[in-house]
């Protein structure tokens, strides 16, 4: 007998069907698994954002890029929970683009890790948050 294994789409189709209550719990293992994946494009873009394309300015980042890496890929993935957007999140990032809910959520994360009121950076937008080479 054959098994299937689901993957991530099923998942999320399922999710869709559940309660508001139940998507949190269903979807936050799915957010927990992408966890080390975002982890290692948080560090990589850091290293390449703080090198400007000087190799020894890059090794010497590396290391506190991935520090920084690990509390922002754990708050992103909180603040993705606790402000009930998992499922435009996930959407958001299987369609490749920065939606209304992927920018609530990196706005949050943002003040947070800055010791900022939560809201303080929803009005702002998000090309501001940006570095200068990146908008």
């Amino acid at each position: 007998m054959r098994t299937l294994a689901l993957g991530a789409t099923p998942l999320i189709a399922l999710a869709t069907l559940a309660a508001p209550a139940a998507r949190a719990s269903l979807l936050a293992p799915v957010l927990q698994l992408m966890r080390p994946r975002l982890e290692r494009h948080l560090s990589e873009q850091c290293t390449r954002l703080v090198s400007d394309g000087d190799a020894a300015i890059g090794e010497a980042a590396a290391e506190p890029c991935r520090a920084l890496a690990r509390p922002a890929s754990e708050c992103l993935i909180r603040q993705t929970s606790r402000s009930g957007r998992e499922l435009g999140v996930m959407r958001e990032l299987m369609a490749g683009r920065i939606g209304d809910d992927t920018e609530a959520v990196i706005k949050l994360c943002a003040a947070e890790l800055l010791g900022l009121p939560a809201e303080s950076l929803q009005a702002l937008p998000l090309d501001q948050l940006l570095p200068r080479d990146r908008r």
